[in-house]
């Protein structure tokens, strides 16, 4: 594509308390290759150099606005603030986390995709994890399938890590705009949830390419959800809710079957870890109002299949052995690692 005819992609970076990284996320965005856009950051009442930072970007280069929030908002709800502000003019809208940074062929790479098969609506490509790449992607060398089929991957047992990590993704913006709230504010999976909602009448791209830096942060959504387990509750959810559109009442039923048998499974070895009511109060409430009401009896199971497991597979129980005492000897990580 011609700079002529490149269309306005809206960079959106909603962020809170966010000055360790965001130059360098900012400074990502300046080095694409890919030249219109515009970089819209929404400041949630930071209470460090966050806004400072941002504007001095902003009064550098006019495509950078910056917006500050009046009140405090849940992170989804900033996310949804972001995407409302987005240019009328914009074809794409692209997240950005403040802690993470694109490659500088992201937007040329995944805008390209997007042009050259108009009826895809969602975008994703590879992402550098820390220092693993994450994303299972579709099979190679296909780039487009339909957006069922992404669906059907998704839900099915076994499925490959196809949907979700928003600073992975590109939306086109019309369904960015198609509705108030673009993500479900009660839902923290919410990025999921918008591609199994949009891809039913919309085709799915996959780039593959490592295109971003995606940063872990103990303090962050993501480390949130892994120590509290949420993608259990929140794949059941996709389940319930979305199954029925994608999946034969047989495939429904089974791969909920399947799930519930993973579910238990991690439950039953949380026993062990004394989580805090906080924790089982959270799963509770999710399992009673998906239908499926916390089963004392199959916990207990669980319970006591979680140390039959590690008897029965010595070399796994030493491996997690190992895992554990690493950190040990790796000296004290700074308060921000």
């Amino acid at each position: 594509m011609g700079v002529q005819h490149e269309p306005l992609v809206s960079v959106v970076t909603p962020v809170y308390n966010g000055e360790e990284y965001l130059g360098e996320c900012i400074e990502s965005v300046l080095a694409q290759t890919y030249t219109n856009w515009e970089h819209v950051i929404v400041n949630n009442r930071s209470t460090d150099r966050t806004l400072e930072i941002a504007r001095e970007y902003a009064a550098r280069d006019p495509r950078i606005r910056v917006h500050d929030n009046e009140a405090f908002v849940r992170i989804v709800a900033n996310h949804n603030i972001a995407f409302r502000l987005i240019s009328a003019e914009s074809a794409y809208c692209k997240v950005l986390g403040a802690d993470d940074w694109l490659f500088p062929e992201c937007l040329e790479k995944m805008v390209g995709l997007a042009e050259a098969h108009p009826s895809v609506a969602i975008v994703q490509a590879y992402r550098l994890q820390g220092s693993k790449v994450a994303g299972d992607g579709v099979p190679y060398p296909s780039t487009v399938v339909p957006g069922r089929d992404a669906c059907r991957m998704w839900l099915l047992p076994g499925a490959p890590s196809i949907l979700g990590a928003p600073s992975a993704t590109l939306y086109r913006a019309d369904i960015v705009r198609s509705r108030d709230s673009f993500w479900n504010e009660s839902s923290i999976h919410a990025d999921t949830e918008a591609c199994l909602e949009f891809l039913e009448h919309h085709d799915y791209g996959f780039v593959h390419q490592v295109l971003v830096f995606y940063r872990l942060r103990e303090d962050s959504m993501t480390s949130f959800s892994v120590s509290n387990q949420t993608y259990l509750c929140g794949r059941l959810s996709d389940l319930v809710t979305y199954g029925p559109r994608y999946l034969s009442a047989q495939e429904l039923d089974r791969s909920i079957r399947a799930h519930l048998r993973l579910y238990y499974r991690a439950l039953g070895s949380q026993v062990f870890k004394r989580r805090d009511r906080d924790f089982w109060s959270l799963h509770r409430g999710k399992l009673a109002s998906m239908g499926y009401p916390l089963s004392a009896g199959r916990l207990a199971a669980n319970v006591a299949w979680y140390p039959l497991g590690l008897i029965l597979d010595p070399r796994r129980t030493a491996e997690k052995v190992a895992e554990r005492l690493r950190p040990r000897f790796r000296g004290t990580p700074s308060s921000r690692a």
